[in-house]
């Protein structure tokens, strides 16, 4: 079976070699099927096409040639001035109901200091790079003296187990090497995706878990079946999910 779709732009060509693939009863399903599967695919292609002319070039990471677990970094490595509104809406999302807020990465401190103007209760965060402790944590840990702020030092993975439960999450860290770029960036349909399991565990019932994705105006099919293994919910402002 063969099915094309042309626009003036492009043409989509689908050839089915094996004739039990995508069989329901009925022929009229089996098209019904396709046709529809093609017309996304061809309306995902028209919003690529409106989107990428609003690209700006940016720098390319050829190879992450350094671990970057404990490189010191500049601030726009740690993380790009353009995510700080993204940090605004996540901070938002987790935080604005108060409660116990753990972020995973603290980075420069943007989005603390983001998620302590909301009536909180408390603040966690787990970061693996020392310069980043003795600097931004230390300056941010002594301008909140007062509120109840936890640092988990080291990488997630080695420390999540050890803490409790808490009524928001925010993910927001990025690949330390090549290998994690391969197996969670490319091999991934969003980085974060290795960490859910690790929030559902780690959210109260009711919880919040934010966190950005580089999909450009909607969460694809993909990735809302991973995120419905695991959560209860999602809506797609910074990707915000909610276990209850």
């Amino acid at each position: 079976m063969r099915k094309i779709k042309r626009s003036k732009e492009f043409e989509v060509i689908l050839t089915i070699n094996d004739d039990h693939f995508i069989r329901p009863p009925k022929d009229i399903q089996r098209n019904a099927v396709l046709n529809r599967a093609l017309k996304e695919f061809v309306g995902d292609l028209k919003i690529l096409d409106t989107q990428t002319k609003h690209f700006v070039p940016g720098a390319t990471v050829e190879t992450l040639k350094d671990d970057r677990e404990q490189k010191i970094m500049e601030a726009q490595e740690i993380m790009e001035d353009w995510q700080i509104p993204l940090m605004q809406e996540m901070a938002k999302v987790i935080a604005e109901d108060g409660g116990d807020i753990l972020e995973i990465g603290f980075g420069r401190g943007i989005s603390a200091e983001m998620i302590l103007k909301f009536p909180i209760e408390t603040y966690t965060t787990i970061e693996c790079n020392n310069d980043v402790i003795n600097t931004y944590f230390k300056d941010f840990k002594e301008k909140h003296h007062t509120k109840r702020i936890k640092l988990v030092p080291g990488l997630w993975q080695d420390t999540i187990d050890g803490l409790d439960v808490f009524d928001g999450i925010l993910f927001h860290t990025y690949p330390l090497n090549d290998d994690e770029y391969i197996q969670y960036v490319n091999g991934s349909v969003t980085f974060a995706e290795h960490f859910f399991l690790h929030a559902a565990k780690h959210l109260k019932p009711g919880g919040l878990f934010t966190y950005f994705s580089n999909e450009i105006d909607s969460l694809s099919r993909e990735h809302q079946k991973l995120l419905l293994k695991t959560f209860l919910f999602f809506y797609n402002q910074s990707n915000s999910i909610g276990n209850a």
